[in-house]
C-alpha cells in the first residue's frame, strides 16, 4: 500500500494572541483530493503555508512524502517546492508579463530548458486548461474564469506531484465556478494529483473533494465523504453548509 502523500500530525499555530491550530492532524493519500471547509478565520490557509514550507508549527510536524517540512533548509525546501502547484484566490498573475510569460515563469526561473521547450510546455498547459491560443494575452484584457485558468496552467508547469487551491471559485459567477471546478477534478483524476483544496463554496467542495474536512476551534471538527458531510446531524456542520445564522456557531 503507498504511503500517504501529506501527513499533518498534530500541528499547533499561534499568530499573535490568538491560537489559530490546536493539534489539527490530517492524512492526504496520493491521488486524493480532499477539501477543507471551515468559516474565515478558522486557520484554513494558514494550514497550507505549513504544507508548503511558508510557515512553522509552534508544535507538530508536516509530512510531504516522508519529508518532514518544518526541519527542511532553504535549498531543500525550494526542491521540494518544485513539486508543488498552487492556485492562489486572486490567481496572482503579473500583469507586466503576457500569459505565456506568466505560464512559462516556473520553467525559466527553476529549469534549465530551452526556450523552444520552454514554449511547448505553455502551449501544452494552456491547453490543459481550455484556453489555446492566449499566450499573447496580458492578464487584464482575461475575465474572471480565464486568469484562474492561467494561473492553473503556471501552477502545472512544473508538473507538480500536489496542488494546492486557496479559494478556487472565489469571485466567480455559477457557471465559471462550475468550470473551474469539473477543471479541478479532471486534473486529479487524469493527471493523478494529490490536491488540497481550502473553499467556503459548498458546491464546490461537494464536486471535487473525494473527503472534506471541517476545521473549527482550531481543530478537524468533522471528516467524511461529500455525501457524509452532506447527511450529517452534527449541527456546527449543518450550520456551515446550509449557511444559517442559526445554531452554535457565532457571528464573527
Amino acid at each position: 500500500m503507498p504511503e500517504p502523500s501529506i501527513v499533518i500530525d498534530r500541528v499547533s499555530k499561534r499568530l499573535g494572541t490568538k491560537q489559530v491550530l490546536r493539534g489539527v492532524s490530517l492524512t492526504i493519500g496520493p491521488g486524493e483530493s480532499v477539501v477543507i471547509i471551515g468559516r474565515s478565520g478558522t486557520g484554513k490557509s494558514v494550514l497550507l503555508k505549513h504544507v508548503v514550507g511558508l510557515m512553522q508549527p509552534d508544535a507538530g510536524t508536516v509530512l510531504v512524502d516522508g519529508i518532514d517540512v518544518p526541519s527542511l533548509g532553504h535549498d531543500e525546501l525550494l526542491t521540494l517546492r518544485k513539486q508543488m502547484g498552487m492556485l492562489f484566490q486572486g490567481g496572482a498573475l503579473f500583469d507586466s508579463l503576457t500569459v505565456g510569460e506568466n505560464v512559462g515563469l516556473p520553467l525559466r526561473e527553476h529549469t534549465d530548458a530551452e526556450e523552444s521547450q520552454v514554449e511547448m510546455v505553455v502551449h501544452e498547459k494552456l491547453q490543459l486548461v481550455g484556453l489555446e491560443g492566449v499566450e499573447h494575452m496580458r492578464p487584464s484584457n482575461l475575465s474572471g474564469g480565464m486568469k484562474k485558468r492561467a494561473a492553473l496552467a503556471r501552477a502545472l508547469a512544473l508538473n507538480p506531484k500536489i496542488m494546492l487551491y486557496d479559494e478556487p471559485t472565489t469571485g466567480l459567477d455559477p457557471i465559471t465556478a462550475d468550470l473551474i471546478n469539473r477543471l479541478i477534478r479532471r486534473l486529479q483524476e487524469r493527471l493523478g494529483i494529490t490536491s488540497i483544496a481550502v473553499t467556503h463554496d459548498m458546491r464546490s467542495a461537494y464536486h471535487i473533494a473525494d473527503r472534506i474536512a471541517m476545521l473549527h476551534e482550531g481543530r478537524i471538527h468533522a471528516m467524511g465523504a461529500p455525501a457524509e458531510i452532506q447527511a450529517t446531524r452534527d449541527p456546527a456542520v449543518r450550520q456551515f453548509i446550509e449557511g444559517s445564522a442559526e445554531g452554535p456557531l457565532l457571528p464573527t
